[in-house]
């Protein structure tokens, strides 16, 4: 009976690592974890926009009204991989641009301090799906005006998070990372000024 219930409770571990992300229309707020209390009741109309989908990354994060710690570190590094992702698509298709060329290595350290988080309260670091949910730019151009519009939305989900009651050290990384969306957002817009 204990060995059919492990397998029951490893197939459903397989399933949920295999989805990989969470659904802003789907999702399930009777899970295990607590929700976070809320210190403001703010709407975040910052966002006009979404640069991409709206079921992953700050996208869904700013429509959620429930948010839990593993829900905000999800839509984090969902958003994370999506700007790296993007970046790196841009630097395949037009070639070494700046700033392209420099932020897609903070994105990989972004990364790589929200993986250390989720090691860190043992929770399953979800899968790279961002291939999935790219806009793609037709021109440099576009290109900036989509990393402008992604870093703004990064930097609103990160506002929001930091709204929440979070342990000290997720909260010194989302304030970590929001200081580097808004270096990254002041970049796109020199360049974009360019044009």
């Amino acid at each position: 009976m204990r060995l059919h219930k492990n397998l029951i409770l490893t197939l459903v571990l397989i399933v949920f690592v295999t989805g990989g992300m969470i659904s802003c229309s789907t999702k399930n707020k009777n899970t295990t974890n607590e929700t976070v209390e809320s210190s403001t009741t703010n709407t975040n109309n910052d966002v006009s926009k979404s640069s991409y989908s709206e079921g992953y990354g700050a996208a869904c994060a700013i429509k959620d009204t429930d948010l839990t710690l593993e829900e905000m570190l999800t839509y984090a590094i969902q958003d994370e991989y999506l700007a790296h992702g993007e970046y790196d698509y841009i630097l395949k298709t037009f070639g070494d641009q700046k700033p392209f060329n420099n932020i897609i290595k903070a994105e990989e350290k972004h990364i790589a301090e929200l993986k250390i988080i989720f090691q860190k309260y043992e929770l399953v670091i979800p899968m790279d799906l961002s291939k999935d949910h790219l806009i793609v730019p037709t021109s440099i151009k576009n290109a900036l005006e989509t990393g402008v519009q992604a870093e703004i939305d990064n930097i609103a989900m990160y506002k929001r998070f930091l709204e929440q009651k979070l342990p000290e050290d997720v909260r010194a990384t989302f304030v970590f990372l929001m200081k580097g969306s808004e270096s990254h957002l002041s970049a796109f817009r020199n360049n974009l000024n360019k044009y």
